[in-house]
């Protein structure tokens, strides 16, 4: 067993993701069959556990909406496939939710080592509430992650992989709370000849560092 002393591995923003190789409740899957998509990958505690479900149903919901901005999903628990397809068939039966994406079982623990999913001062044995955004070139572009106890809120991954694919197109930045259809943040300039024309430039300036812009 672990001590707290571990150290964890962990992936790092801007870096090529962890590959990984994994069975999964629709076959195996690798970090390279999502090639040209975005991907979100999160982890969970355990199958059949009550914040993991609530977790599960939102994310099957909002499934469509993934979908339309080329994003797929991936869940991950140190639980077997049994376990997981027994979840999946009991989260359709008493919720009346189908899960549509792919579970990955880890009983080895080897892809949740990989992605930094163990924390030995919350649990040796089980993965916390992580989650990673993975870009079409499989570059790790955002990790969040939560405690045990505590539900994620599946609106804000929507908005973050809009926000990094909007960054994207327009080289820009986005202020806090951006959504579709808001102002971007103009990146600041690069030079003092850059910041002596910026206020000429047609933005919306609050000074020269500051200036946004529509998309």
């Amino acid at each position: 067993m672990e001590s707290e002393n571990t150290v964890i591995s962990m992936p790092r923003i801007n870096e090529p993701a962890p590959a990984f190789e994994a069975r999964t409740t629709h076959g195996v899957k690798t970090l390279e069959d999502y090639k040209g998509k975005w991907l979100v990958l999160f982890s969970h505690p355990a199958d059949f556990t009550p914040v993991c479900t609530t977790e599960f149903m939102a994310f099957a919901k909002r499934y469509p909406e993934f979908q339309a901005i080329n994003t797929e999903l991936l869940g991950l628990s140190i639980d077997s496939y049994y376990s997981h397809v027994a979840w999946v068939r009991n989260i359709k039966e008493k919720f009346g939710v189908e899960i549509p994406f792919p579970i990955i079982e880890d009983l080895s623990m080897s892809v949740a080592r990989s992605y930094g999913m163990i924390h030995p001062g919350a649990a040796d044995t089980s993965a916390v509430r992580a989650t990673f955004i993975i870009d079409p070139e499989g570059i790790m572009r955002a990790m969040v992650y939560y405690p045990m106890t505590n539900g994620r809120s599946i609106d804000e991954f929507v908005r973050l992989v809009t926000a990094l694919q909007t960054s994207d197109a327009n080289k820009v930045a986005t202020p806090e709370g951006w959504q579709p259809g808001d102002q971007v943040i103009v990146p600041p300039p690069a030079d003092m000849d850059a910041a002596e024309a910026r206020m000429n430039e047609g933005y919306e300036c609050t000074d020269w560092y500051f200036c946004k812009k529509a998309v």
